[in-house]
């Protein structure tokens, strides 16, 4: 999806729209909390358990969804009065709705020329992308985020039932869904000020992981038997952290690859940054506070070492966007040498096609044009 909206919108202005697209995520999170406290009360219902009248449901609505994409989600734009080939094996294929038509298509196709006059790739192109280093600053930042993430999606209910045990299984559904419901806030709230100062993505970026290790402190250190909310009060801190970080690690993967390397380099990086990252969810997934058999026995410091490992690969996460703005300062991000044909965000070196996005992503929109600011 990281790549799919590159097609529609210019790099440094896709962080809102990958956020909005995250979305889904915290919303279904949030849902999960809230449904599975009612999930809960249908066990025996039909001879099943709730969980598996959960599965049921939902994987229904999946492959609902899935099919209805065919139709559902745009082709990548075509120029102004070209057609698509419908030939051959094509003809099979469910043709979906153009996203643009009229004066809007024509305004796209000057905005975003590089996206119709593509180039084929080959294997080397591809070579060129895994070999840059840029790409392994970004997958250290997202193995850091995400991991934190799945840990507290995967555990959140059993850090909370660490913090109080007297709460039931309902309870703990429904305070759940909170830490969700801070997570997206965040990401509404944060992700348009990370395009307007697109600049600056690694700033947005540790102050988000700043919030989660403050948050992942106070879970471990705060409150007590007495007065356990403090703990929970962490946990929502860690889910108003965790909001825009992905967003942002995977937009800064398409402004620096998309400049350097065209389509193939913001397909591949997003890939090996969103696969390679995601092994950081092995890590807390299997390794700590229920597969960590000292960490889990009850008690005061219940989780604690679990708690201060997640705080250890934030810092690391932290190390790394901070090493990637210094490198990108100093060594640069111009075309790859390779590079003759594809739009670049940020230079116009000779055979690189500019087009009117790219001229503007050059410059920082800070707070001009806001709508209380436009006359």
């Amino acid at each position: 999806m990281a790549y799919y909206l590159t097609l529609f919108y210019p790099p440094s202005r896709t962080g809102k729209r990958i956020g909005q697209y995250f979305t889904a995520a915290q919303v279904s999170a949030a849902v999960v909390g809230l449904v599975s406290a009612g999930f809960q009360k249908m066990d025996g219902l039909g001879g099943l358990v709730g969980f598996q009248w959960m599965f049921l449901l939902y994987g229904l609505v999946g492959i609902i969804v899935g099919i209805s994409l065919l139709w559902w989600l745009p082709d990548r734009p075509l120029p102004p009065g070209e057609t698509r080939d419908r030939m051959g094996w094509r003809k099979w294929i469910p043709e979906s709705r153009p996203a643009l038509t009229g004066e809007d298509a024509r305004i796209h196709y000057e905005d975003l020329t590089r996206v119709y006059h593509r180039r084929a790739w080959t294997v080397m192109d591809l070579v060129r992308v895994v070999i840059d280093w840029r790409v392994w600053p970004l997958m250290i930042m997202y193995f850091g985020v995400v991991g934190v993430g799945i840990g507290v999606q995967n555990y959140g209910t059993v850090i909370i039932r660490g913090a109080n045990p007297r709460l039931t299984g309902v309870q703990l559904s429904l305070l759940f869904a909170p830490i969700w419901v801070m997570d997206l806030i965040a990401i509404l709230l944060v992700t348009p000020l990370s395009d307007r100062f697109h600049h600056h993505r690694a700033l947005f970026f540790i102050l988000a992981v700043c919030i989660q290790i403050a948050g992942l402190l106070v879970t471990t250190y705060a409150g007590s038997r007495a007065n356990p909310w403090p703990r929970y009060g962490g946990l929502l801190m860690v889910g108003f952290g965790l909001g825009p970080t992905v967003p942002i690690t995977m937009t800064w993967t398409n402004e620096i690859f998309q400049p350097r390397h065209g389509e193939v380099g913001v397909a591949a990086a997003s890939a090996l940054v969103s696969g390679l990252g995601n092994l950081g969810s092995i890590l807390t997934t299997y390794a700590l506070y229920s597969g960590w058999a000292s960490d889990r026995k009850p008690g005061p410091k219940q989780y604690r070492k679990s708690n201060l490992v997640m705080v250890g690969i934030l810092c690391m996460s932290i190390l790394s966007a901070f090493t990637m703005a210094l490198l990108l300062k100093f060594v640069g991000n111009g075309p790859n040498a390779k590079q003759i044909s594809s739009g670049s965000s940020t230079s116009e070196g000779e055979g690189v096609m500019i087009d009117g996005a790219a001229r503007r992503e050059v410059h920082q929109r800070g707070l001009g044009r806001l709508w209380w600011r436009r006359r």
